[in-house]
C-alpha cells in the first residue's frame, strides 16, 4: 500500500516545554518549520520561549498544562488545536525527578512520580490519539529514559515510571499498527537539564557513589537537551511507511589526551605527505 506523504503543515504539541529537553525540542522543531504549542505549568517561561521563536520567524503559542489534571490536559489540547490546527506531532516529556532509596521513599512520593511520568503521558496520549486515528496519520513521541534498560539506584519511582513508558509504548505500537499513526519512545541517557539540580550535596554524593559502584557512571560526560531534540526530529520526520520505534541516545565517552595527541600527529604526517605529493 502506498502512503501519502506528510502534510506540509504539521502542528506540534510539546509537553514539558518550559525547560530542558522539552524546550530544546520545541525550539528545534520550530526551527525546522513546524508550528509549535509549548505546554507546561510555568506559563511565563513558555511565553518567553514562544516570543523567541516568533521573533526568529517561527510560529508558536504558549499553553498552560498540568499533566496530573485530566481537564487541564483536555483544555491544553483544545487550545493548541484552536491556535495551530489539528495536532500532527505530540511529544510527551513533562516531568520532574524525585530521588531516594526505595526503602526510604514514601508511597505518596512514589505514586506522584508514576502520576507525572507515566499516567501524565498517558493522559496526553488519550486526549489526542483518536483524532490522529480518524485522520489516518500522526506521530506521538514519548520521552522515556535509559533507566528502563539500565536501572539506577536512588530512583526507584522514576525507574518504575519510565519502565512503564516502555511497556505502554510497546503495547500502543501493536494497537496502532495499520492505523497510519506512529508511536515511539526516545530514551535519553544522562542529560544536562534542570532535573535533579535541587538535590543537596550529601544526597548527590551518595547517589553518584552508588552509581559508580554498580558501573553506571563510567565517565562524566552528559548529553545536552539539543541531542534529544535531534532524536525526536529524526523520529517524526521519517517518511511515511517507515516507523522509527525507539531511539536510545547516550553521551559519548571522552577521548583521552594521548589519543588526541596521537591523532593530531597522524593528521599532520598525512598533511605533510599530501603537500609533498602535490
Amino acid at each position: 500500500m502506498a502512503f501519502l506523504p506528510h502534510p506540509e503543515r504539521r502542528p506540534v504539541l510539546v509537553a514539558g516545554a518550559s525547560s530542558g529537553i522539552g524546550a530544546a525540542t520545541a525550539e528545534y522543531l520550530a526551527a525546522a518549520g513546524h508550528p509549535v504549542a509549548l505546554a507546561a505549568r510555568r506559563v511565563a517561561r513558555l511565553q518567553e520561549l514562544a516570543d523567541k521563536i516568533v521573533a526568529g520567524g517561527g510560529e508558536a503559542v504558549a499553553v498552560p498544562l498540568d499533566v496530573t489534571d485530566e481537564q487541564s490536559v483536555i483544555d491544553c489540547v483544545a487550545k493548541a488545536q484552536a491556535a495551530l490546527g489539528d495536532l500532527e506531532i505530540v511529544v510527551a516529556g513533562a516531568g520532574d525527578l524525585a530521588v531516594g532509596l526505595s526503602y526510604e521513599t514514601g508511597t505518596e512520593l512514589f505514586a506522584d512520580q508514576i502520576n507525572i511520568h507515566l499516567t501524565g503521558a498517558y493522559r496526553i496520549y488519550r486526549a489526542v490519539i483518536n483524532g490522529m486515528i480518524d485522520r489516518g496519520r500522526g506521530d506521538f513521541v514519548f520521552i522515556g529514559s535509559d533507566v528502563a534498560l539500565h536501572p539506577r539506584p536512588w530512583s526507584s519511582a522514576y525507574v518504575a515510571a519510565k519502565s512503564g513508558i516502555d511497556g505502554l509504548v510497546a503495547t500502543i505500537q501493536l494497537e496502532l499498527e495499520g492505523t497510519g499513526v506512529r508511536a515511539g519512545v526516545v530514551r535519553p541517557g544522562q542529560t544536562l537539564t534542570g532535573m535533579g539540580m535541587n538535590l543537596d550535596q550529601k544526597t548527590t554524593e551518595n547517589m553518584l557513589n552508588d552509581w559508580i559502584k554498580h558501573g553506571l557512571a563510567r565517565h562524566g560526560n552528559f548529553l545536552s537537551p539539543e541531542h534529544i531534540a535531534q532524536a525526536v526530529h529524526a523520529m517524526v520526520t521519517m517518511p511515511r511507511g517507515a516507523h522509527m520505534r525507539a531511539v536510545e541516545v547516550e553521551a559519548e565517552g571522552a577521548i583521552s589526551r594521548d589519543r588526541i595527541a596521537k591523532q593530531d600527529m597522524t593528521d599532520q604526517r598525512q598533511s605533510d605527505t599530501n603537500e609533498e605529493t602535490d
